[in-house]
């Protein structure tokens, strides 16, 4: 099990934004947690692997380290400097990146042995689509690795934090908190707690843009089961991660009752992760 380095996690994630070959050094790092999750519940790097979202492709190079075979696959082709870049540096051979649709794989049936999706399926305009190409292109007893957050999170799904911890997309809806996010940006970079290196909103703002909310799933503890149970995988570990704020603030018994509780979970869940087998 590849050891988590988090100083180097910590210091590449707050430069992230900086370019997309930081944010591809950072995914590289931040990979080591994704391999231990995966581990912890069943499944097993080697043989043939994609990388369904791979981004700037740093995560499908640390498996690449890990396997026979590595494919980074994203819609946009942000891998294409950034990914093949990185993958000269470690002298990685056995990994290529593709620009492609994840409802749409061009990849025939069973052809990998490990599919993972890292914070993808929020992104995608189909989950179903979505997870039945990911079933479609893994081989009988081939695992897929999924994680995401729900979109009502304390931390919220793909937005920047307030100095001051008061939860916009809560208390205003998504789309007014994205639009005062954009304000702050261009007006009051301070107010935000993310500098402009690991901050989207911000770096964005200094070039005289607005950053575009990407996030086409609201996805919600029971939508993202139902999408499961849907898919044809047998799940082998679900793994949810209460935020560090309900960890501190409510004593173990209380937290566990309202990590049960349909109108509280989606709020204190930070982060879901899943093992899922296709049988």
């Amino acid at each position: 099990m590849r050891n988590v380095d988090e100083a180097a996690i910590a210091a590449a994630a707050a430069a992230r934004f900086r370019s997309e070959y930081d944010y591809a050094v950072f995914e590289y790092l931040r990979s080591a947690k994704v391999i231990q999750a995966l581990e912890r519940g069943g499944g097993r790097l080697g043989g043939r692997i994609l990388d369904a979202g791979c981004g700037g492709g740093g995560t499908a190079l640390s498996l690449a380290e890990e396997s026979a075979f590595a494919v980074g696959l994203d819609l946009e082709a942000r891998f294409r400097e950034a990914g093949t870049r990185l993958a000269t540096e470690k002298s990685l051979a056995n990994a290529v990146f593709v620009q492609g649709d994840g409802a749409r794989l061009p990849f025939a049936g069973e052809s990998f042995d490990l599919v993972f999706s890292h914070s993808v399926i929020e992104h995608v305009t189909s989950a179903e689509a979505y997870l039945a190409e990911c079933h479609r292109v893994l081989r009988r007893g081939g695992v897929l690795y999924l994680s995401t957050a729900p979109f009502l999170s304390l931390a919220g799904a793909h937005l920047p934090r307030l100095l001051v911890p008061v939860p916009l997309h809560i208390l205003l809806g998504r789309r007014a908190a994205f639009r005062a996010f954009r304000f702050l940006a261009r007006h009051a970079p301070w107010a935000l707690k993310e500098k402009k290196e690991a901050n989207t909103f911000i770096a964005l703002a200094e070039q005289g843009k607005e950053k575009e909310d990407d996030l086409r799933q609201r996805v919600t503890v029971r939508r993202l089961s139902s999408w499961i149970r849907g898919s044809g995988f047998r799940p082998l570990r679900e793994d949810r991660h209460v935020t560090g704020f309900f960890r501190r603030a409510l004593p173990g018994p209380l937290r566990r009752r309202m990590e049960a509780t349909p109108w509280a979970q989606d709020v204190m869940i930070g982060h879901i992760q899943c093992v899922l087998e296709k049988p």
